[in-house]
């Protein structure tokens, strides 16, 4: 009976408003319902930002909640037999309303949380856990699914309704559909135990991420800063309460950017020590504890269903499928990349001691020596290339200037649509032919209620099932400029803003027509692919040309700059790598244990040292990229034996870039193929058949390892 009333209304709710409205006639009008509670009626299904509010999220997760059990139970209980129409498509169009809402409250919760939303999280996320495994653990249903899965051959299914059917199948069964009740009984509790310690863990990277900020006496202390960065950490300060004072923010990274230029040791001391012992120093945003627990549950819940750990759970799904690729792959690349370090390592140690320093190169000296080693190699710096890298450039002239070239879609900001945050933008991407392909919203800059890192997600995933049309988003956190500056980009953030990009751009072009496999529903060593092969074009001749301009004069890149560019691509390569190892080695450490060999809270930095020894990366100098106490990916997000993916997806890039360069490099012949054969594809066939089928051969890993200076030639 309730099921029924929440259904009908909604229903009610629904008639009330206009199915779209069109771009001219947007409005902020206030509505007299919850507006989550049905579809947005701003165009393309865009999210009613000025409408939502924080107390509309509960009572939307409940009535989504409500929603989806009821037709769950409508389609286990069906007295007719399971057709993939009644069974498996009906499952597809279910928990439409839970969708959104935890769509949009997750989007908002990692970009503009406050106390309320992360209140929420943590009240929603057992509940939510609960809530997937009444389905995924509910017996009438699996039955109808089993009983279709068997006779599969016989149904007629075309190639991605046959996928779906498979993956349905596989998702109950790896979610312990087959298990006997005490089974299932045990995983229903580490699954609600385990979304609570995420939440908690989520939540005090954030936390300590703004307790942790360095303050700064003098500023004297910031000696190499420019003045405007001094500014903005003068302003930091004295929001955070410390007029007169100095505040540098911490990024979740390992390293931190201002490193590079502050010339006062003491000072990047500091900053280093307080970023490398986040959340495992005692108080009450400290990660050990959860640390240890969740690596505990997860080789549990592996246990549970048969697998010898969570690595072996997790990588079954994967393009590499077992812990043995994956150890083979970061085993053979440790040696060579920790000796490019220390040759590194070498090379400013040098430099230390011509300018007689007087000191052994520790973590926090590596950045500032090595652009000195840079500058000395090569001529140029990174304070040289920023002038000519102004943020709004990049984007326009740069990241869109690529995408049109190759595909042929075009871009126009929308400045009548809400924002969740005044910061953002959005724009409405179109087709060559000129019909509406997505929305974007662009999220640069950082902000303490924002957590760390870059990432693309998606407020609407395109299906035809539901005839939705992709609004996705990329975040970034760029230190916004003070008193009118042009935010200038490293040309790290330039990569990562065509990173990310990459990501959109295979939500964008989704034209799948089951959600199940919409965008990037895709392994996760394979998410990376398009991303990364969407780095090439920030220096492609090209494109670097049309958006690298200097920010006063216009002036273009001068070809001698980029020609240093060119040359020093493989510089720090071996820091680069090392650092990243060394995450993608912890990472795979924790997840590699059983249950019984997982240490308490008290031995988890012990753990992890001995793990990178026993790895060869213990080389201090370059420490991880992310520490366990703050390695979000894997603890967090749902990268967790799953951080080699960068490099595992690296190699495809790395290979496709030759295939670029071997067939007309930026063509809308060669874009149409990319788009075509893989990012339309979403999750709708295997991975590597979509990328066999389109490089015409298997992916090459010689490519990356040249990339890296990892050859034998890059070693000499």
């Amino acid at each position: 009976m309730k099921s029924t009333a929440i259904s009908a209304t909604v229903a009610v709710l629904m008639l009330a408003l206009p199915a779209t409205l069109p771009a001219e006639t947007v409005t902020t009008a206030p509505m007299t319902v919850n507006p989550l509670l049905s579809a947005s009626t701003l165009p393309h299904q865009y999210p009613r930002f000025d409408l939502i509010k924080d107390e509309h999220f509960v009572p939307a997760y409940h009535q989504g909640m409500a929603e989806q059990l009821a037709e769950v139970d409508s389609i286990a209980n069906n007295p007719a037999p399971a057709t993939f129409e009644n069974t498996v498509v009906a499952l597809e169009r279910s928990g439409q309303l839970l969708t959104r809402v935890a769509t949009i409250f997750d989007n908002l919760a990692g970009t503009i949380s406050n106390d309320a939303l992360l209140k929420i999280e943590s009240a929603m996320a057992p509940k939510l856990a609960a809530h997937h495994d009444a389905i995924s653990l509910n017996a009438a249903l699996f039955a109808r699914i089993r009983s279709l899965y068997e006779t599969r051959a016989t149904l007629g299914l075309d190639a991605e309704s046959a996928r779906l059917l498979e993956r349905y199948y596989k998702d109950f069964t790896r979610a312990g559909a087959l298990l006997a009740e005490t089974g299932q009984t045990r995983l229903r509790a580490l699954n609600a135990e385990h979304a609570t310690l995420q939440t908690d863990f989520t939540q005090n990277v954030l936390k300590e991420k703004n307790a942790d900020a360095v303050i700064i006496g003098t500023r004297e202390e910031l000696a190499g800063l420019t003045e405007n960065e001094i500014s903005a950490a003068a302003a930091a300060a004295k929001v955070a309460g410390h007029e007169g004072k100095y505040l540098l923010a911490l990024l979740n990274t390992t390293g931190q950017p201002a490193l590079a230029s502050l010339t006062h040791r003491a000072t990047r001391e500091k900053l280093m020590q307080a970023s490398l012992a986040r959340s495992s120093h005692g108080g009450s945003f400290d990660n050990r504890t959860i640390v240890a627990r969740l690596a505990a549950i997860r080789a549990e819940q592996a246990a549970l269903l048969g697998y010898v750990s969570h690595a072996a759970y997790q990588l079954e799904e994967q393009t590499a499928r077992t812990v043995g690729a994956v150890n083979q792959l970061l085993a053979a690349l440790a040696p060579p990349a920790v000796a490019n370090a220390r040759r590194e390592a070498a090379d400013i140690q040098a430099v230390i001691d011509a300018d007689q320093g007087g000191f052994q190169v520790a973590a926090q000296d590596w950045d500032l020596y090595s652009e000195k080693v840079r500058a000395a190699r090569y001529a140029f710096d990174e304070s040289q290339l920023r002038q000519y890298f102004e943020m709004h450039r990049v984007l326009v002239d740069g990241v869109f200037y690529a995408a049109t070239k190759l595909y042929g879609i075009t871009f126009r900001e929308r400045t009548d649509l809400p924002k969740y945050h005044p910061d953002t933008q959005v724009f409405e991407v179109f087709n060559e032919d000129g019909t509406h392909l997505a929305l974007f919203i662009m999220d640069w800059y950082a902000r303490p209620s924002k957590r760390g890192g870059a990432w693309m997600s998606e407020y609407v995933a395109q299906a035809g099932l539901l005839g939705t049309t992709p609004v996705v988003a990329n975040h970034l956190n760029i230190p916004q400029p003070t008193g009118g500056e042009p935010a200038l980009l490293t040309y790290d953030e330039v990569t990562t803003a065509f990173h990310e990009f990459g990501h959109a751009l295979h939500g964008m072009f989704s034209a799948v027509k089951y959600p199940r496999f919409s965008g990037t529903s895709v392994p996760r060593d394979f998410v990376e692919f398009p991303s990364q092969g969407n780095e090439m074009w920030a220096d492609w001749p090209e494109v670097l040309k049309n958006y690298a301009r200097h920010y006063r004069t216009g002036a273009p890149i001068p070809q001698a700059l980029i020609d240093k560019v060119k040359a020093a691509a493989k510089f720090n390569q071996g820091y680069a790598t090392t650092e990243y190892l060394a995450a993608c080695l912890l990472d795979q450490a924790w997840h590699q244990l059983k249950a019984a060999e997982v240490p308490g809270a008290d031995g988890v930095l012990a753990f992890e040292t001995a793990a990178l020894k026993k790895a060869g990366v213990d080389f201090a100098p370059v420490p991880p990229r992310y520490r366990s106490t703050y390695f979000s990916h894997i603890f967090s997000n749902n990268y967790s034996a799953g951080y080699y993916s960068y490099l595992w997806s690296e190699v495809l890039d790395a290979d496709s870039v030759e295939w670029f360069k071997q067939h007309g490099g930026l063509t809308r012949a060669n874009g149409d193929r990319l788009r075509t054969m893989v990012l339309s594809r979403g999750g709708s066939a295997e991975a590597m058949d979509l990328y066999r089928a389109f490089r015409g051969a298997e992916p090459d890993i010689k490519p990356l390892l040249a990339r890296r200076g990892l050859d034998a030639a890059g070693a000499n």
